[in-house]
């Protein structure tokens, strides 16, 4: 397989976070595993008619349109880099098509899903310095619209309380201030001068600002593991981040200040939200209107 130079090609990706290095690690791996079986010893051996042959087997195991159109992302981006570098001559990627996948939109949480997350009731045997740092993160992902990644890798010096901002780190490692809702910097101050020293062990890290039961930082997995407590559906943390932006067109805030606030290198990808307010409108007009 050391012909294929994935190392080297992942080596080459800059500005790309380690989570989506991960993604691609995989994807690129699986495709030279088959190209390799299927009697192609690297990419030079490679044509669009291989490439064809192994989407078609990516759809006969069934897998997504959204996931074989990523990994169709993936190969064109590998197999770029190898033209680029001289492994290859022609790019076989060239008028290779994906399936289409369903736009499906975001999804945004109801009302009475953001009062339940926040305002969870309290049941026997709570802990109360886990509800405060939980409580927290809720106020974060809905009130600054932060990824999850992004929240994890918080470190104290990106916090001002005082001025109610957070400087978060981004795709890319691109920066960018974000407001703080009042809720959120009393939950982030309750957490951090009440609670957070209950949770710090010998290996914790002293600048992050949101720790496991464990101690350690605090991973997207965990997170998962919070919204799931506290909310009465499966919600993933992302729908936190949907509901923020959504919630503010729907208040009549402009696009571009949208697409700076989520940290969005293309508006096209902020644009996404201006359909699901319009279906939000159209939802309380149907439920709504006596004649809708």
């Amino acid at each position: 397989m050391d012909n294929w130079g994935l190392s080297a090609w992942l080596d080459s990706l800059s500005g790309v976070a380690d989570s989506t290095r991960a993604v691609y690690a995989r994807d690129a791996a699986a495709a030279a595993g088959w190209l390799h079986e299927a009697g192609h010893a690297g990419p030079d051996s490679v044509d669009r008619r291989a490439l064809r042959r192994y989407l078609a087997h990516l759809g006969n195991s069934r897998y997504a349109a959204r996931t074989i159109t990523r990994k169709v992302s993936v190969l064109r981006r590998y197999f770029d880099w190898a033209r680029r570098t001289g492994r290859i001559e022609a790019d076989p990627t060239l008028g290779l098509t994906a399936p289409r996948g369903g736009s499906r939109l975001p999804q945004v949480l109801k009302d009475d899903q953001i009062h339940t997350l926040i305002d969870k009731p309290a049941r026997a045997g709570d802990d109360d310095a886990r509800d405060a740092r939980d409580l927290a993160i809720v106020e974060l992902l809905y009130g600054s619209g932060l990824r999850v990644s992004e929240m994890c890798g918080l470190r104290h010096e990106d916090l001002d309380l005082a001025q109610a901002q957070v400087r978060v780190w981004g795709k890319g490692a691109k920066q960018r201030l974000v407001p703080l809702s009042e809720p959120a910097v009393e939950a982030l101050r309750d957490w951090l001068q009440r609670h957070r020293g209950s949770f710090v062990t010998g290996e914790t890290p002293a600048e992050v600002v949101f720790l496991n039961q464990r101690g350690r930082a605090m991973t997207p997995r965990d997170a998962r593991r919070v919204i799931d407590r506290r909310s009465v559906a499966p919600t993933h943390p992302h729908a936190l981040r949907h509901t923020f932006a959504t919630h503010l067109l729907d208040g009549g805030a402009d696009l571009r200040t949208v697409q700076e606030l989520l940290g969005h290198a293309d508006i096209a990808s902020t644009q996404i939200y201006t359909h699901v307010s319009r279906e939000r409108l159209r939802e309380v007009h149907r439920s709504s209107h006596p004649r809708a």
